[in-house]
C-alpha cells in the first residue's frame, strides 16, 4: 500500500501567480488540493511520486513565484523506500539509474539496487 502525504500550504493562493494554472496542474497530476476551512492555508496530498511529479512540473515551468511551493514539497517529502523506487522504476519499463535518479532524487546506490533487482524480475 502506498502512503499518501498531506502537506500545508499557508497563504497559498497569495504567494503564486497564475494560481489558477498551478491548481489544475497539481489535480492533473493526481493530488488532492484543498482549502482549510476559510482559512488562507490549503493541503496538498499525494503520493511521493505525485509530490515528485508536482515539483518537476514546477521546476521546469519557469514561473519564479512558484519555486516557494517546489522547495517546501522537497524538504517535507521524506526519502523515498525501495518499494516506492521500484513501483516507479516498474511504471517506466527501460529507466536508466540516471533517469531513476533525476526522477526520484534517490542515490546511485538506491537506483542500482532497484535496476538490478528489476532485472532479476523479469527472468
Amino acid at each position: 500500500m502506498i502512503r499518501t502525504t498531506t502537506i500545508t500550504l499557508p497563504s497559498f493562493l497569495r504567494r503564486t501567480m497564475r494560481a489558477f494554472a498551478l491548481k489544475a496542474e497539481i489535480r492533473a497530476i493526481g493530488c488532492q488540493l484543498n482549502r482549510v476551512g476559510r482559512s488562507r492555508n490549503w493541503q496538498l496530498t499525494g503520493t511521493a511520486e505525485q509530490l515528485n511529479d508536482v515539483v518537476l512540473f514546477i521546476e521546469n515551468s519557469g514561473e519564479n513565484s512558484w519555486l516557494w511551493l517546489a522547495k517546501k514539497l522537497r524538504l517535507e517529502t521524506d526519502k523515498l523506500s525501495h518499494e516506492i523506487l521500484l513501483a516507479i522504476a516498474k511504471k517506466n519499463d527501460g529507466i536508466t539509474v540516471n533517469e531513476l535518479m533525476a526522477k526520484t532524487d534517490c542515490t546511485v546506490l538506491e537506483a542500482r539496487k532497484v535496476i538490478d533487482e528489476l532485472e532479476w524480475l523479469d527472468d
